[in-house]
């Protein structure tokens, strides 16, 4: 397996994973393959990597820049991340989390936000923080990660191509 930046040759195999990825997810709209498209669209992308395996991609995971209340700056959110469904459960979500955690890092990010499963997320030291909300999302799914003594408060935002429908 190879992890890597999307190249623009990606895009309908970035499409594709994401969809087959969310098609029976019980908290998804059906619109995550929408969103990576509006975020890289508005040039929100900051880190798009793909995991390929015998030159298929098979694996997705997209961060961008997210607004905190409180004015914190240099702050991203991961997602959607994606994994076909043939390929789940083989260290590929993994694999792109920690490619795309060390890249954050290496860019001098200050933290990581995402809304997701805590089961999962808490094995890349993700955790909920009653100082960090997100509207309209119940606060255990609300997951951050410092990167260092900044202890951001309030409300995260993720970029508007979180809207993006059909």
């Amino acid at each position: 397996m190879i992890v890597r930046h999307e190249r623009a040759s990606d895009i309908d195999a970035i499409s594709a994973v994401t969809r087959a990825a969310f098609v029976n997810h019980p908290y998804s709209q059906g619109t995550e393959h929408y969103i990576v498209a509006a975020l890289r669209e508005a040039n929100a992308l900051t880190i798009s990597l793909v995991a390929e395996i015998n030159g298929e991609v098979v694996g997705h995971a997209a961060f961008s820049p997210i607004t905190i209340s409180d004015g914190t700056k240099d702050w991203y959110g991961l997602g959607p991340i994606s994994v076909a469904p043939q390929c789940q459960r083989q260290g590929i979500g993994k694999a792109l989390m920690h490619e795309g955690l060390r890249l954050l890092k290496e860019m001098g990010a200050n933290g990581c936000a995402l809304v997701g499963d805590p089961a999962y997320y808490e094995q890349f030291g993700f955790r909920s923080v009653p100082e960090l909300v997100h509207e309209g999302v119940p606060q255990e799914y609300v997951m951050v990660l410092h990167f260092g003594e900044n202890r951001p408060q309030g409300t995260l935002v993720f970029h508007s191509a979180f809207m993006a429908k059909a």
